[in-house]
């Protein structure tokens, strides 16, 4: 039999989703019963668990720093916009200016957008649409000859 390479466990790591002792016994040319001795051993299970941890957490780091970059670049383009914008407005008849206008829109929607503010001044929150349903549902129901409409007028 071959002996055990000191970069087993790498290799094991190595072999991804579908790892298993046996597959990593057969390619090493190994006895199956020799990599589950050296496992127990050298704790691997609990040494892939660290690792794939570690591995998430770095991953979720790249991921948020991503998203920061990305947000900070569209937050760049959507002022570069605006002043853009704004300074076609000052240039412009205001016959003419309908471009900038919406250029100037987009951007300052864009600009809400990534800082996390609501994009339209109109907004209705959720508690608003809940109470606004819940009063058209739970209103009586109309006598016959009327309709809701006219129940809900006159308060009955």
């Amino acid at each position: 039999m071959a002996r055990l390479p000191d970069d087993a466990f790498q290799q094991y790591v190595n072999l991804g989703p579908a790892r298993s002792y046996d597959t990593l016994a057969q390619r090493l040319g190994v006895a199956k019963r020799s990599i589950t001795r050296l496992a127990a051993r050298e704790r691997w299970q609990q040494r892939l668990v660290r690792i794939e941890t570690e591995a998430r957490e770095r991953l979720d780091e790249k991921m948020v720093e991503t998203m920061e970059a990305v947000n900070a670049r569209h937050l760049k383009i959507f002022r570069a916009v605006l002043a853009k914008g704004l300074q076609a407005l000052q240039t412009t008849p205001l016959s003419t200016a309908e471009a900038a206008v919406r250029a100037i829109e987009v951007a300052v929607r864009g600009e809400r957008l990534v800082l996390g503010e609501p994009t339209d001044r109109n907004a209705v929150s959720i508690e608003d649409v809940i109470k606004r349903e819940y009063e058209r549902w739970m209103t009586p129901a109309a006598a016959p000859g009327k309709t809701r409409k006219d129940t809900v007028a006159r308060g009955e």
